[in-house]
């Protein structure tokens, strides 16, 4: 599925995965990837997987509580971001050190380069692969571009979690960012 992933466009993912329809040439898919897309966003986990998605939860939960006061909110937000980077066939803990690295969980962030939400999207990337409705703070359609994001960069690196980080930032060639994240993930969420 990994594989599938990284050859269907961005702009297909995001959409398949909001329940749109494709409709501009941009966003098209071809038909026979259609079902497979639906059948992964669709997919029930099995009791094992269900059990590993909440001890996963449970161990991230204390270490976001430094972050998030509201337990609630902690739990929807680590669920969800469980189903993204698992879809886009990242670690999960790698996305949070990345949201920590570039929000510290501020759904509501803006970066002085104009980059928005959790993840810090730029807002080109609405128009390069989603809809003008898109809300860049809302927390799963954010998760839902930054995990696509960083997904395609990682495919692009040939799995270079370096390389790929430093895309996403947008300093390819430079380390300062990649070590951060990594830092991050290290200490805090593994």
């Amino acid at each position: 599925m990994r594989k599938l992933a990284k050859v269907v466009t961005l702009s297909g993912v995001l959409l398949s995965g909001a329940g749109f329809v494709a409709t501009s040439p941009v966003a098209a898919l071809p038909q026979t990837l259609r079902p497979t897309l639906e059948a992964a966003n669709q997919q029930h986990q099995t009791p094992q997987q269900r059990w590993v998605a909440r001890q996963w939860r449970e161990r991230m939960d204390t270490p976001l509580a430094s972050f998030m006061e509201d337990a609630a909110q902690r739990q929807t937000l680590l669920t969800r971001l469980y189903q993204e980077a698992r879809l886009a066939g990242l670690p999960p803990d790698l996305v949070l050190a990345l949201i920590q690295v570039e929000s510290a969980f501020k759904a509501d962030a803006v970066s002085s380069a104009g980059a928005v939400g959790l993840m810090q999207i730029m807002p080109f990337w609405v128009s390069e692969l989603g809809l003008p409705i898109d809300d860049l703070t809302d927390p799963p359609r954010n998760l839902r571009y930054g995990c696509t994001i960083l997904a395609h960069y990682l495919a692009i690196e040939n799995g270079d979690f370096t390389r790929a980080l430093a895309r996403y930032n947008g300093s390819l060639g430079q380390t300062w960012y990649p070590e951060r994240v990594m830092h991050a993930w290290r200490d805090t969420w593994r």
